[in-house]
């Protein structure tokens, strides 16, 4: 069987370094995070922390020549993508095996149009609760689970060794039967929980006590339904009802991403999400007006932190 015994991380945010901490206790050195010159001396200088332990990962600058890993897991944001595929040129030889665990329903698309690469698994991230501070602290209640698979539905080499690496990492995960799915599921609820937090500041435990605030997520979430279904994609209002023990598990002082994103004054994944419902909903003609409003709320909230910012 295919086994993975090197491994190169691109992004170090709450997601990669909680699932990063386990792959370097696993691998040590043959583990390796890429970064720039910059990041990696402010890494070094102030080192990251994973609930509460120091993480002294194996850094490797983007200009320097590797050897091509086993794997390699992009965990960015969107508009960061391009970028970082540059900067794992040197680790992605042809029989390399690629997890991009971004939010969203294109960064495979994106990815094989820029490197064509046969070893694109789907993967996607689900659960997970990790925070990250200004501090370089990341913590975490439930690092949740990585959910990959072929698009094509097969039981493939590639993801027999990557099940292989996360059992030996401890890290949760589960093999899709149908992973094109699985991803428009949670895009559909990363759609609902991350703007509507972001626009009211809502950490998990809002949406865990009103009821009124948890419909309206959900009604972001059925517009995703509706432009599904014209797009191939079969989503039921079941697979919305499968969201709610999920939320409900939550950390209730726990934040989505785009909630982070909003304190902290970085740009967010709005164009991914609503702004991508939105452009479906007009090309299929399907109506959109939750996520119409969501997304000219959270690009004002952004104009305004730039202007704050000046």
């Amino acid at each position: 069987m295919k086994k993975i015994h090197t491994v190169t991380l691109i992004g170090l945010g709450a997601i990669g370094a909680a699932y990063g901490s386990r792959l370097q206790a696993l691998l040590g050195n043959s583990f390796f995070v890429v970064a720039n010159e910059d990041r990696i001396q402010k890494y070094q200088k102030n080192p990251i922390t994973v609930n509460g332990e120091k993480q002294n990962f194996n850094y490797i600058s983007t200009d320097v020549e590797a050897e091509p890993s086993d794997l390699v897991i992009f965990a960015v944001k969107n508009e960061q993508l391009p970028q970082a595929i540059e900067d794992a040129k040197y680790h992605i030889g042809p029989d390399t095996i690629i997890l991009s665990l971004l939010n969203g329903i294109s960064s495979e698309e994106e990815i094989s149009e820029a490197i064509h690469n046969e070893h694109i698994l789907y993967s996607m991230c689900v659960e997970i609760d990790a925070v990250r501070d200004d501090n370089q602290s990341i913590r975490f209640s439930s690092i949740g689970k990585i959910c990959f698979g072929e698009k094509n539905q097969s039981l493939s080499e590639d993801v027999l060794a990557v099940k292989d690496l996360f059992e030996r990492a401890e890290i949760p995960y589960e093999i899709s039967e149908n992973i094109w799915h699985t991803i428009w599921w949670k895009f559909m609820f990363n759609v609902g929980i991350n703007q509507t937090s972001a626009v009211l500041r809502a950490p998990y435990r809002y949406f865990q006590q009103i009821p009124s605030l948890h419909q309206w997520m959900e009604s972001a979430m059925y517009e995703v339904v509706a432009v599904a279904e014209k797009a191939g994609v079969i989503l039921t209002e079941e697979d919305v009802k499968k969201f709610r023990p999920i939320l409900n598990n939550l950390s209730p002082n726990g934040q989505t991403s785009m909630l982070q994103d909003i304190e902290a004054g970085r740009k967010t994944e709005v164009e991914y999400f609503a702004g991508k419902v939105c452009e479906l909903g007009k090309k299929y003609r399907v109506a959109t007006p939750i996520n119409d409003q969501l997304y000219k709320m959270i690009t004002i909230m952004e104009e305004m932190e730039k202007l704050n910012n000046r």
